[in-house]
């Protein structure tokens, strides 16, 4: 069938990693029983965003691959026989460290892993201390749901990533996410900030043909040292939006949850739809592959 219905749980996380894993788990299951064949966590979900602050006692949020996370949530994909993106905090080795994304297929098994390629280091977003950046490069990886491609992030933001990923074959771009505003800047502004993030991704959506789904974390994260903080900016730490959603090959939004509260968002997505659009627009077809040597330039003076 050409028709799959994703699901985005978008989902405020504790300090308590087995409470947040508990609570993954019941909305995975939910998901599942509710139709999704494709369903997929927010990034770093095990967790608080702790890449507020640079602490080493941090890396011990860390876990091997394969490993509890891939277990548990393994056996849930096998049991419902769907495809789960479960985006963790990945220790490869003694003082190497990822932000990746494990796709687990229908009958539990590792089908594929993303490790993020670009890491950013912002206020509050200081993610270049913990994070190795990825070397598995942009894939797509068949499921029987769908060909799909992960990415995390701040990967969101950069074109590339996402025209590699479809090159790739994916029918479907997942970006499990972290993102809020970390400062009081007023509504104009946030706004803004909010709008940019969206159109990017549709804007993917479009010059790609694909599917873009997009995953976010709800609700005010302090810095763990300073636990409990409710003052502006960096005391008061990250508020993150929200405001999952799935966009369709046109760029236009399926659906998108809400801006504070958590939600299990279900998205059918016609992936016959792939085809149409890029026979219309065959932007694919007329890439000047031959023109585009500069591309691998970091700017041309």
């Amino acid at each position: 069938m050409s028709v799959v219905k994703v699901g985005l749980i978008q989902m405020r996380c504790s300090a308590d990693p087995a409470e947040n894993l508990a609570r993954a788990l019941t909305q995975v299951e939910a998901a599942a029983l509710r139709g999704a064949r494709i369903v997929c966590l927010p990034e770093l979900f095990r967790s608080r965003y702790f890449c507020q602050t640079e602490d080493p006692v941090h890396f011990e949020l860390a876990e091997p691959i394969p490993g509890p996370s891939t277990e548990v949530l393994g056996k849930l994909a096998s049991v419902h026989e769907i495809t789960l993106v479960a985006p963790l905090f990945e220790r490869r080795a003694e003082g190497v460290y990822h932000n990746t994304a494990v796709i687990l297929d229908e009958g539990g098994a590792e089908r594929g892993r993303y490790r993020k390629m670009h890491i950013p280091d912002d206020p509050l977003y200081l993610e270049k201390f913990y994070f190795t950046p990825g070397d598995l490069g942009f894939q797509s990886v068949t499921t029987r749901a769908a060909r799909l491609g992960v990415l995390i992030c701040w990967d969101q933001w950069f074109p590339e990533a996402a025209r590699l990923t479809a090159l790739a074959g994916a029918q479907i771009l997942l970006y499990p996410t972290a993102i809020g505003w970390q400062f009081d800047e007023g509504p104009e502004v946030e706004a803004a900030q909010h709008d940019a993030w969206e159109t990017v991704q549709r804007a993917h959506a479009i010059a790609n043909g694909v599917f873009v789904a997009a995953v976010n974390r709800v609700g005010r994260e302090p810095p763990a040292e300073a636990a409990g903080s409710t003052a502006p900016g960096e005391q008061g730490g990250i508020r993150f939006w929200g405001r999952s959603f799935v966009a369709d090959p046109f760029g236009r939004v399926l659906a998108r949850a809400s801006d504070c509260e958590e939600e299990l968002l279900l998205v059918e997505c016609d992936l016959s739809a792939v085809e149409s659009v890029r026979r219309d627009w065959p932007f694919l077809r007329d890439r000047r592959i031959d023109a585009y040597a500069d591309l691998l330039r970091r700017f041309r003076d």
